[in-house]
């Protein structure tokens, strides 16, 4: 039954209402579920306020033929908005006849007022989303493990009980006790190792019979050696009991063999956390294992608490834990042959576990070789140097190192306090092999063996270890990046910048250290370079700008200086290559010159304990003698990147929004002034972030051009990029302790401080226009992600690449899906004629869109922005085009879209990405 509010916006803006009930009556079909799920008034009232906001700008067609689901979700958005929800995701699931990816889809659509979602919604739906994720990838993995250890497996997906519910009992004990034990459940790497101790487990405690070789015979071992510890208690408990003492070595490192994991990781796991948590599960034995009843009861008291999906479910294939067959069929990828002469060589299966699994093994095949102390060779530097720094380098490892398990354990949960040890020391083992290569290369390039200054720095010596156990916790951390809902990266309790916080730096400080890391160690993977690259960017667009950052020290710093221009990075600079002559010795040691050039032997010769931040060196006057004073090279160098990383993202937004080209370009224009309040107004950014200056850059340019651009078109737009989040515009700092949206921001903030600047963009003499930056290929030499072409089509436009990478360690990349289509440009898959076809129908669109936006049209956004201010941003007044006219816009848009972001791949790439024929 349809709702009697549901109204729908007329042309002229009036309203029509479809039904004449009142706007406040509540269906009875929507009461009954709320009834239903159990949820009180104030859920009631606030889901159905939540209806009528959205109700009138949905598709009246999908509304009428999903209402109750739509309602359903709104029950959700109010329960968790308002700390009150009655039940669990598996219950409102089944309740509204939806699988995973369905409910996630719906919700999606829901926001269509861009508010309507709350970002404490979204936060809980993301991690809900990357659970079910995981769990489906470990189930899939699960199963496959099973079938190689017992000789019958039992029928996984029967609903029924068989003679043998081992699996069963094992999955459950599983689903138990991530829930108990690990704080963070949607860690894929630490929930299969606890998942090999369960397996480990009931190994132990299986019949022979049931077990296949070689695990039959280390299990029977096992028991032969058991020996009883108590009289009193009966034969198989007994046997229980002596089983699971303690964990078998050769069943270990036979599971962690066929798995590829570490058998000292999965050990202490068993030992320092599995074990305790089987001490204190209180399960009476039944045939030799935990009783089913007892088990499934005490799951379904932690489910019901958690509130989340029921795990039980992946035994029966239920519908609610099904996700997308193109998604799935990612999960359960199969070994596929590689063609070569070879007909017997086989690609392993590029299952989430399986990459995460080698990607950590080939980082500790070259860690397990390095020191957990200084070698030889670094003794030497350091006995070279004028105060030797050996205490303080290990003294500060050594206490680090506490603060580190201490946070690690408190992110993690208690019993895995070791388990952070041992990622800090293989951090550690980086840190001392990339300092070594770094002094390597400072030698060859100076000439010069006495390193104390740098050495005895403690904030170079910190950001260099925070960045080598980033690359750790990241390799054990980064799983893959599918999603159910879209391509968003979730983040976890231990993501960048939690290292920063753990070790006390500063993101300006940290900064300094990623490009001479990358530089020193030749054996990171591609995709932990494009990790490094965006802590980067996250650093220039908004971490480093935090109110107690030492960036706002040094801007103020160089504008007191005599002789300096006010901007910290002369715009002149903007058109030259940007350099990469630097060290982080440079930035850390001199920050108020430019890079030493070989020969200058002084360099690392004045000792002292720590090296200030950002002062002229004591020994400056030997090298710039009667100069001005300098600029400060790790500030300029900062700038010069962010004006790069700025202007990128301004042109994929305007990309998206397909502004109309003027003489000279509105891009350009909108840069002058986005690059004046970075260099000019830099106090605006100090706790926002950089694409907050952006759209209210773009807007107000748009505003005195005269062109009809909104808020509410340039957020519709921001959403599509690359590493965003809802956050970044709907809270946005005004005061101290005060947020609002971006509209809110422009007219209060914004646009007070800018209006003399912005006014002068109207006149007959607008302000110069700044040079346009050179923006290089990536900055670590990679090419970015692959672009998805727009549509709904599951087609993909990336640079060719090979399965592995073929220097240092092997990257495995993700196979393409079975039901996908690879198109590798530079083979030859066919002729010439279909690409000049594809460039002469894309400009022929170029053509019919530009009719179409001198006709004062601009891709439609969505209808009304709630959090909008009166009078501050206008009312969508567009008119609606005709069914076939607007399927014409659409295809057009997609298309020009697509070529849009691939000369966007290519701006970023420089000459080195893919080749594409011009007509």
């Amino acid at each position: 039954m349809p709702p009697k509010s549901l109204r729908r916006t007329a042309a002229g803006g009036s309203e029509e209402s479809i039904s004449p009930a009142r706007p406040d009556h509540k269906d009875t079909d929507f009461v009954l579920l709320c009834q239903s799920l159990k949820v009180g008034e104030n859920v009631n009232e606030r889901a159905w306020k939540i209806w009528e906001s959205v109700s009138v700008l949905l598709n009246d067609s999908i509304v009428l033929a999903a209402t109750r689901k739509y309602w359903g979700v709104c029950i959700f958005i109010a329960a968790v908005d308002l700390n009150a929800v009655s039940f669990t995701v598996t219950d409102l699931q089944k309740t509204l006849d939806l699988n995973v990816t369905e409910f996630l889809q719906l919700l999606k659509k829901m926001d269509v007022n861009l508010d309507t979602v709350s970002t404490k919604v979204n936060s809980l739906v993301l991690k809900l989303e990357k659970k079910c994720l995981v769990f489906t990838a470990l189930f899939e993995k699960f199963k496959r493990i099973c079938e190689k250890i017992f000789v019958e497996t039992p029928n996984i997906q029967a609903s029924s009980e068989t003679n043998k519910p081992v699996v069963k009992i094992c999955w459950i004990t599983f689903l138990l006790a991530t829930g108990k034990l690990l704080q963070m459940e949607d860690d894929l790497v630490l929930s299969f190792q606890l998942l090999l101790c369960i397996l480990a487990y009931f190994i132990k405690i299986s019949p022979p019979a049931m077990i296949k070789e070689p695990y039959r015979a280390a299990a029977s071992s096992v028991i032969s050696t058991g020996l009883p510890r108590s009289s009193r208690r009966s034969q198989i408990r007994i046997t229980q009991t002596a089983n699971s003492a303690e964990v078998d070595p050769r069943i270990m490192e036979i599971l962690c063999e066929e798995n590829e994991c570490s058998v000292e990781e999965v050990k202490n796991i068993y030992l320092k956390s599995f074990l305790p948590f089987l001490d204190n599960l209180k399960i009476p034995f039944s045939s030799g294992f935990p009783e089913m009843e007892p088990l499934a009861r005490q799951y379904e008291e932690l489910y019901r608490k958690n509130k989340d999906f029921d795990g039980r479910l992946f035994l029966e294939q239920d519908k609610t834990l099904q996700i997308d067959p193109d998604q799935r069929c990612e999960l359960e990828s199969t070994p596929k042959k590689c063609q070569t002469e070879d007909s017997h060589t086989v690609i392993p299966p590029q299952t989430p576990v399986r990459t995460a699994m080698n990607t950590i093994q080939q980082l500790q095949m070259i860690l397990n070789t390095a020191d957990d102390t200084p070698s030889n060779l670094l003794k030497a530097y350091f006995d070279n140097c004028t105060v030797n720094p050996t205490n303080g380098i290990i003294n500060r490892v050594e206490n680090l190192g506490h603060k580190f398990r201490e946070s690690f354990a408190q992110a993690v949960g208690e019993g895995w306090a070791e388990i952070g040890s041992q990622r800090y020391k293989l951090g550690v083992r980086l840190y001392y092999r990339v300092m070594e290569s770094m002094l390597k290369s400072e030698e060859e390039r100076l000439s010069v063996q006495n390193f104390s200054k740098l050495l005895n720095d403690a904030t170079f010596h910190g950001s260099l270890l925070a960045c080598a156990v980033e690359v750790v916790m990241t390799t054990y951390g980064t799983t893959w990046n599918i999603t159910l809902a879209g391509d968003i990266q979730a983040e976890t309790d231990l993501s960048f910048p939690w290292i920063l916080r753990v070790f006390d730096i500063k993101a300006y400080e940290f900064y300094k250290v990623i490009e001479s890391f990358i530089k020193a160690e030749p054996n990171l993977t591609r995709e932990m370079i494009k990790h490094l690259e965006r802590c980067e960017h996250r650093i220039m667009e908004c971490i480093a700008w935090q109110t107690d950052s030492p960036l706002f020290d040094i801007l103020r710093q160089q504008k007191e200086q005599e002789d300096q221009p006010d901007q910290p990075e002369p715009t002149s600079t903007l058109e030259q290559p940007l350099q990469h002559n630097h060290t982080a010795a440079d930035l850390y040691l001199h920050p108020d010159r430019s890079p030493q050039r070989r020969g200058s032997s002084t360099v690392h010769e004045v000792p002292t304990q720590q090296a200030k931040i950002e002062t002229p060196s004591a020994g400056q006057s030997q090298f710039q003698p009667q100069q001005k004073p300098q600029r400060f090279t790790s500030l300029s160098l900062f700038y010069k990147k962010l004006y790069r990383l700025a202007y990128l993202r301004l042109i994929m937004l305007c990309n998206h929004l397909c502004l109309p080209s003027d003489h000279p370009p509105l891009e350009a224009i909108i840069w002058t002034l986005f690059q004046h309040t970075l260099g000019n107004e830099y106090e605006l950014m100090r706790d926002r972030h950089l694409d907050q200056i952006m759209m209210c850059s773009m807007y107000a340019i748009c505003k005195v051009k005269n062109i009809d651009l909104r808020f509410k078109m340039i957020v519709t737009a921001y959403k599509d990029l690359p590493n965003t989040s809802q956050e970044t515009f709907k809270h946005v700092l005004i005061r101290e302790g005060q947020y609002d949206s971006i509209i809110g921001f422009y007219n209060l903030v914004f646009m007070q401080r800018l209006k003399t600047n912005i006014l002068q963009y109207a006149s007959t003499r607008p302000p110069t226009l700044s040079p346009i930056p050179q923006v290089p290929r990536s900055t670590f030499g990679f090419p970015s992600s692959p672009l998805r072409v727009p549509g709904g089509n599951n087609i993909y436009v990336s640079p060719l690449k090979s399965p592995y990478k073929t220097d240092g360690l092997l990257s495995p990349t993700k196979l393409t899906p079975r039901t996908r289509i690879l198109v590798s440009i530079g083979e030859p898959f066919g002729s010439p004629e279909k690409f000049q076809k594809i460039n002469q129908l894309v400009s022929s669109s170029d053509r019919h869109l530009k009719r179409a936006g001198d006709a004062g049209s601009l891709p439609k956004p969505l209808k009304r922005l709630r959090f909008d201010m009166d009078g501050q941003d206008e009312t969508d007044g567009s008119k609606h085009l005709s069914g076939e006219s607007k399927l014409l816009q659409q295809k057009i848009a997609e298309m020009t879209s697509t070529r849009n972001k691939m000369q966007e791949q290519k701006l970023k790439d420089g000459d080195g990405g893919m080749k594409k024929e011009e007509s």
